[in-house]
């Protein structure tokens, strides 16, 4: 296990950004940037050892201050959509800012994505882990409280990435935290990712408005092209004639876990036949946003190595509270009080 330091460039205001490459022992190894916390590669061998990056990103710092997509980053204060850019907590209304039509989207103008966070390499017996810390004060994006966020991605010698959050406030907020990596097992210059079998372990969904806002329903995904609890391809329903598929052009939804499911328990499951690359994604999250690249067409911002963006070309699997939550009293509680914790997980664990 090893970790290595290296300078990324200077933000736009002159901060000083590094990447820290954490490896393993399995020639597996992650690189992560201090602005956003974003991860920026993921080197991951196949079946036959050849080793490929499995996410998107870009060459330079500048581009992911300029760019959109949110590549690889820490979503935050709230992960996903508000509809209409609005919510109302114990009696107060807070407005937030429009980017994304009406709505608020992954933390508003400046969200954690494009923060720079401080950092810390901490060593274990069988992994190595750096910590990422961030401090939101009261106001910021105009939600409330002094808010300190940390955290720390984990690599080990059994092939997984795990993400844990942890956050604090002095005064009652909303909060909902993620990671918007878009992977593809094949490699994230290896073309269209509707080959790629997914199993996921949620037997509702959310339905949205054509703006993507949640109705307010909870839909069972029988019968739909939303039911993944068997393997299936990402392509076998993706062009059904679906409402919901047709308003976000593809899949962009919030999908709910069973209940009762173990944390233990691979609630997702992504194979690459081709690569013999297999994702088991385990969370304590409920609910999990997945986002099949429809938006990324961005001609301007090329990712590494000149590859083009195209829609379609990877997955996003964003583990959540569910989107606009705090606007429907029948959906997850995404609140945090004073002298709450906010602590959840995520592990990505890879098999070749």
């Amino acid at each position: 296990m090893k970790a290595i330091r290296e300078f990324f460039g200077k933000t736009q205001k002159g901060e000083d950004v590094y990447i820290y490459t954490l490896e393993n022992n399995n020639r597996m190894s992650v690189c992560i940037s201090q602005f956003g916390g974003a991860i920026v590669k993921l080197l991951v061998p196949d079946a036959n050892g050849n080793i490929s990056d499995l996410v998107c990103g870009y060459d330079k710092l500048s581009s992911y201050e300029l760019s959109d997509g949110y590549q690889g980053a820490i979503i935050g204060r709230f992960g996903n959509r508000i509809g209409k850019a609005r919510f109302t907590l114990d009696g107060v209304t807070y407005d937030l800012y429009k980017n994304n039509g009406n709505n608020h989207l992954h933390g508003g103008k400046v969200g954690f994505s494009h923060r720079v966070w401080e950092s810390q390499i901490l060593e274990g017996d069988n992994s190595i882990s750096l910590k990422l810390f961030l401090f939101s004060p009261d106001g910021e994006e105009n939600y409330p409280g002094n808010l300190s966020v940390t955290v720390i991605y984990t690599l080990d010698n059994e092939n997984a990435l795990t993400i844990e959050y942890k956050a604090k406030t002095d005064k009652k907020t909303i909060l909902n935290l993620t990671n918007h990596t878009y992977f593809n097992l094949a490699g994230y210059d290896s073309g269209k990712i509707f080959n790629h079998k997914v199993t996921i372990l949620a037997d509702r969904f959310l339905p949205t408005d054509n703006e993507l806002i949640p109705t307010g329903e909870i839909a069972s995904v029988d019968n739909t092209p939303f039911d993944f609890r068997h393997e299936k391809s990402i392509g076998k329903d993706f062009f059904s004639d679906d409402v919901n598929l047709k308003n976000a052009g593809g899949y962009d939804h919030c999908l709910i876990f069973e209940e009762g499911l173990s944390p233990d328990t691979p609630k997702i499951t992504v194979k690459d036949e081709v690569s013999g690359r297999k994702m088991q994604l385990f969370t304590d999250m409920p609910a999990v946003h997945f986002y099949t690249g429809n938006f990324m067409k961005n001609k301007e911002y090329p990712f590494k190595n000149n590859y083009e963006q195209v829609e379609q070309k990877a997955f996003c699997l964003e583990t959540e509270k569910m989107p606009d939550s705090i606007n429907h009293e029948n959906f997850t509680d995404c609140t945090l009080g004073v002298g709450e914790v906010y602590s959840t997980f995520t592990k990505f664990k890879f098999i070749f």
